[in-house]
């Protein structure tokens, strides 16, 4: 994908915060319309040790293909960006929940912020 990245101007985006990344669990959001997800894009704000923390997408309980995100424990800090472009699997209707998954693994609490670009049907 060649930058700067201009999203079509019918792209909506929601954005989801993970209280610790360093828990396991899991956030949910709604979007209220059919369509897809296109990227997904994390941004932490401050470092995490131990491993790294893994995050993953999932529809109505089904993963998301290429909807993973890993997010590295070496050089950790606030204001690390990393995102993924969903391969398949990332279609969502109006009454289901997009979860965004975290594994736990890393330690020390450090919140992160989930932006989602989805695409309407």
């Amino acid at each position: 994908m060649a930058y700067p990245y201009v999203p079509p101007v019918q792209n909506k985006f929601l954005t989801v915060k993970i209280a610790d990344v360093s828990t396991a669990g899991q956030v949910f959001v709604a979007p209220g319309f059919n369509g897809r997800v296109r990227k997904i894009t994390t941004v932490l704000n401050g470092a995490i040790s131990t491993a790294n923390a893994g995050l993953a997408a999932k529809i109505g309980g089904g993963a998301v293909a290429g909807g993973t995100i890993t997010i590295a424990q070496s050089g950790s800090a606030a204001g690390n960006i990393d995102t993924c472009i969903p391969t398949g699997a990332n279609n969502f209707t109006d009454s289901e929940a997009i979860e965004i998954e975290t594994d736990g693994a890393s330690s020390t609490a450090a919140e992160v912020i989930v932006t989602l670009e989805l695409e309407p049907a």
